[in-house]
């Protein structure tokens, strides 16, 4: 997976930044301190604070690595700025209506690591996005949904 870009949006990057900078400076030094707070008390072999230190440890390091590896492959795209002539890209926001039962909704296609259906942000990963993107106002797009293949029109597409 090495040099494979992800691409994320300027919010969503800023979030994996804000957590790496959190765990660096924050949750490392503490699980440190408890560690060696928990040393102090002797015996180790029978000691619930230190295994339990220990283990957060070793989340808090693999997490550190992942979000450097993350941010490493980043391509950070601002919405705002993209020239997509009306198609739904990346980082696009798209409303839609489901021409069976009427229903309007609109959601942002951004990152896996920030998408969130309460949001109405959606991963690019998702059959509902696999299925706008490339297409513009007035195009049909067909999703896969649960209960089928599910026609969608395409309302407007917003680059905010």
């Amino acid at each position: 997976m090495a040099g494979h870009q992800v691409p994320v949006t300027v919010r969503g990057g800023g979030l994996l930044k804000a957590e790496l900078l959190q765990l660096r400076s924050e949750d490392r030094p503490n699980v440190i301190q408890a560690i060696s707070e928990a040393r102090e008390q002797g015996d180790l072999s029978e000691n619930a604070e230190y295994e339990a230190a220990k283990e957060k440890q070793s989340f808090i390091e693999g997490r550190i690595s992942e979000l450097e590896g993350k941010l490493s492959n980043l391509q950070i795209i601002d919405p705002t700025t993209l020239n997509a002539e009306g198609r739904v890209v990346f980082g696009a926001t798209v409303k839609f209506e489901d021409m069976d039962s009427g229903e309007s909704k609109t959601y942002q296609i951004v990152g896996e690591d920030e998408s969130d259906i309460k949001s109405g942000m959606i991963s690019i990963a998702s059959p509902i996005a696999r299925a706008l993107i490339g297409k513009s106002e007035g195009d049909i797009a067909e999703v896969m949904a649960p209960g089928g293949v599910r026609e969608c029109e395409i309302i407007e597409v917003l680059y905010v």
